[in-house]
């Protein structure tokens, strides 16, 4: 790779862009359109800025930037959702299952 390909890290020291109003939007059409959501912060890494994973009760998820482990908290009050750091908890079996079911899906399929 050459010197003018190099992606260069943002004011946060990620590659990553930032979380954005699409990412928000995103975020709160998840929280209104599934039942029994839960959101799970995931850390900041050299090369994402810090995530968060909203988990339905099905198993369903979705994932997006948020601004901050503080992001994510405030995402979960106002919204009434309860929100777990990753590191701590892992991720609930539901999300596991459900991972399965869509490649049996997937196989199935020709």
């Amino acid at each position: 790779m050459g010197w003018f390909g190099r992606k260069k890290k943002n004011e946060k020291g990620t590659l990553d862009r930032a979380s954005d109003n699409v990412d928000q939007r995103h975020l709160i059409d998840f929280i209104k359109t599934r039942t029994g959501v839960e959101a799970y912060v995931e850390p900041r890494t050299n090369v994402t800025a810090t995530t968060v994973m909203l988990i339905a009760h099905d198993g369903e998820w979705t994932r997006r930037r948020v601004d901050g482990p503080e992001g994510a908290f405030a995402l979960g009050r106002k919204y009434s959702v309860p929100v777990y750091e990753v590191a701590k908890t892992g991720y609930p079996q539901r999300k596991r299952d459900y991972d399965q079911r869509r490649k049996m899906e997937r196989q199935r399929r020709p």
